[in-house]
């Protein structure tokens, strides 16, 4: 089980880091995300160049790099701690991903996609928690933020045996925006809207 775990983590890792967003610019004509907008390459920063299209396959695609991982070690019999730490490795793949120069996103989809095939109820969940903060404040940022610190309580409260990888997911995500954190500090976060 110990070869199955390291393995399953390594390839976590190798799927997260395909970088989404920037093939997705590449193949819309886009400019680079890393350079563009925000230069994060996730789903709000290519719906800021290019519009919903490539955004929503972004989404999709950054949702499917955790979810596989996950879901397939889940199906092999791996317990709850170490989904937790292939769910990690799929995250980090997407934030420091190989093929791209270790400049990668923050995860977010990446982590829900992690979290469907363990706990579809609390998935859902946190896409209503962001819906509605998104909704009320239109700050991607705050949305996400907001949605990963419930996290670990949803976890709790609907499948408490992933608790702890789930604290582990928001603590990487949390800490990856801290830029985020401090221009909303600051109030001059920056609202969504496309750049053209």
């Amino acid at each position: 089980m110990g070869g199955l775990i390291v393995l399953a983590i390594v390839i976590a890792y190798l799927f997260g880091s395909i970088s989404s967003a920037v093939l997705i610019c590449k193949l819309f004509g886009l400019p680079d995300p890393r350079q563009t907008g925000s230069n994060n390459p996730g789903a709000t920063n290519v719906y800021r160049l290019g519009g919903k299209v490539p955004a929503l396959l972004t989404l999709f695609f950054d949702v499917l790099k955790g979810m596989i991982p996950v879901w397939a070690s889940y199906f092999l019999g791996i317990p709850p701690l170490f989904l937790g730490m292939i769910a990690v490795a799929a995250c980090l793949g997407h934030i420091f991903p190989l093929y791209f120069h270790f400049r990668g996103g923050k995860a977010v989809a990446t982590a829900l996609g992690a979290m469907f095939p363990v706990a579809w109820e609390m998935a859902l969940l946190l896409i209503f928690t962001w819906l509605v903060v998104f909704k009320i404040s239109k700050l991607s940022s705050l949305a996400a933020i907001i949605t990963v610190s419930l996290a670990p309580f949803y976890a709790y409260w609907i499948k408490p045996q992933y608790t702890v990888p789930v604290i582990m997911i928001s603590a990487l995500i949390i800490w990856r925006h801290q830029s985020n954190i401090s221009r909303l500090r600051h109030g001059n976060e920056q609202r969504i809207k496309r750049d053209r």
